[in-house]
This record gives structure tokens, C-alpha cells and sequence, in this order.
């Protein structure tokens, strides 16, 4: 074989595997290779991920080490792909009764989706999320882009208890509306004392998240972060003190049909890791 075309087949099998240790043995005998000339292709692609802010490879040594890769994101895309989501989502016509906001087109895109999923990923990287966890609404396909690059399994949070998923804990809480909601997961959906991170499409007051939260305190699981697609700016109290979003609703008006979406915070996180380097 090549050195060309047995770098495109590390290439493509590190890309489709994100996160996930890889045996230098196991690729050696797929390749016909020997592990020295592995080495010098992995460090070809190493110098070119990193040159392209694509992500880095991490190796491990010993007989059960391996090479993984871990993605990252180029800023300035990063950056232009959620202004371009802020300017979409400005648009007057999405505006639905009662002040609500259509976004479920985009949340359908698979590009959108992949984007979005690789941002959280980056961020959250070194949280130490061993499951994505969300509820059952449009950010389910959300959750799982993110669970994709972190290569974590994702657990959906019911929205009632269904009796094909068993024993399950069941909460009553307050949603955004003022309502009183219902969320349940089933006991073999989690492990206990597991390590979670929190995606959702949307989030105004924080009361979703903040069940999630509180329904995870019954698995004694840690929440190592919370991300969503889009935040409001309205109420600016909200139930939960530390989130992440890509874009941010700072004002909608039904009647003039007026809105405007801003860029989130996540800028200053990705700023803030390209410093630490």
C-alpha cells in the first residue's frame, strides 16, 4: 500500500472516530504496516490537523496504548457560522404567537446540526462528560451531534413515565410558562454517580435545565456543564448560574414584528482555550 492512500484510510478512520483510543496494533495488521511507519503518518496527520485548527491526535504508549483524535473547531468559522445562525433566526417571519421563535428548520439541518455538535464538543472537551443528557424535545438531534464527537452515549429525559422503560424517577417542576411539568428517566438509563453534560434547543427562565439538574441529584450524578442552541436575554436571572449558549434572543416584538439574535457567550470561552493553548 502507499504512504499516500494508507494516510487517507488513518485519515478518515481517526475522523469518523472522534475521542475513541484506537490500537496502533489492530491498525497495523488492517494497513499490512509496521508501527514504525504508522508513527511517521500519524505525525504527518497531526501537523496537519493542528495546522488547520482541526484538532491534534493524543497518543498513549504500552502494549494497550493507541492514538486518539480530538477534534477541535477553526475560530473564525466557528465564529462566522453562529453569526450567520444569528442573522437567520432575526428573521420577522419566524416569529410565532405568543412570542415564540420557529426554529425547528434549522435544528433539522444536518450541517446546522454538525456544526453546532462539534462547537459544544470543543468546549466541553475537557469536562469529563461521560453521558449527554436531554429531554424530549427538538434537541434531541442536538444531543446527539454532541454525543457524536465526544463519542459518549446520550440519555433522553421523558417528558412522562412510559412503561416500556421500566422503573423510573419521576419530578414535578416549574417550566419557563409558569407551568407545572413533569420529567421522568428510567433507572437504567444512567448510572449512578455518572457524569453528565446538559443540551437542549432552547432555554428562557433556566427551569428545564434546572430539573434536569435537580432529577440528576436522584442519581447522584454530576452535572459537568449545560449548552444550548439559544438562550433569551430576558429574564437575566436565571435558575441556573453557569450555561453556554451559541446565540442569544435579546428582543422580540409580536406586534411591530420585530427580533433581533445575537452571537452567545460560548465566544469568550473559545478565545479563553486558544489562549491557554
Amino acid at each position: 500500500m502507499r504512504r499516500s492512500e494508507r494516510i487517507v484510510r488513518l485519515t478518515q478512520t481517526l475522523l469518523e472516530q472522534p475521542y475513541r483510543l484506537l490500537s496502533l496494533t489492530d491498525m497495523a495488521e488492517k494497513l499490512e504496516s509496521a508501527k514504525s511507519s504508522l508513527s511517521e503518518d500519524l505525525g504527518i496527520i497531526r501537523d496537519v490537523l493542528q495546522k488547520e485548527e482541526l484538532g491534534t491526535l493524543e497518543t498513549q504508549a504500552g502494549a494497550a496504548g493507541g492514538v486518539r483524535f480530538i477534534p477541535g473547531v477553526p475560530e473564525q468559522q466557528a465564529l462566522r457560522f453562529v453569526y450567520e445562525m444569528s442573522q437567520m433566526l432575526s428573521d420577522p417571519e419566524r416569529i410565532l404567537p405568543g412570542g415564540y421563535l420557529y426554529m425547528s428548520d434549522l435544528l433539522g439541518r444536518s450541517d446546522v446540526l454538525d456544526w453546532a455538535g462539534r462547537i459544544f464538543a470543543h468546549i466541553f472537551s475537557t469536562a469529563g462528560a461521560e453521558y449527554i443528557l436531554t429531554v424530549e424535545t427538538k434537541g434531541i438531534p442536538l444531543a446527539v451531534s454532541v454525543a457524536r464527537y465526544l463519542h459518549i452515549p446520550t440519555v433522553v429525559v421523558r417528558r412522562d413515565n412510559r412503561v416500556t422503560e421500566g422503573s423510573a424517577v419521576s419530578i414535578n417542576y416549574v417550566s419557563g410558562s409558569r407551568r407545572i411539568q413533569t420529567m421522568s428517566l428510567s433507572r437504567r438509563s444512567l448510572p449512578e454517580r455518572s457524569s453528565v453534560l446538559l443540551i437542549d434547543d432552547f432555554m428562557k427562565a433556566g427551569g428545564t435545565a434546572k430539573a434536569m439538574i435537580d432529577l440528576m441529584k436522584e442519581f447522584k450524578a454530576e452535572v459537568v456543564g449545560v449548552g444550548v442552541f439559544m438562550s433569551t436575554s430576558e429574564p437575566v436571572v436565571k435558575m441556573l448560574d453557569q450555561y453556554v449558549a451559541l446565540t442569544v434572543l435579546t428582543h422580540v416584538d409580536e406586534i411591530k414584528k420585530e427580533i433581533r439574535v445575537e452571537p452567545g457567550v460560548f465566544q469568550n470561552l473559545i478565545h479563553k482555550e486558544d489562549a491557554n493553548g
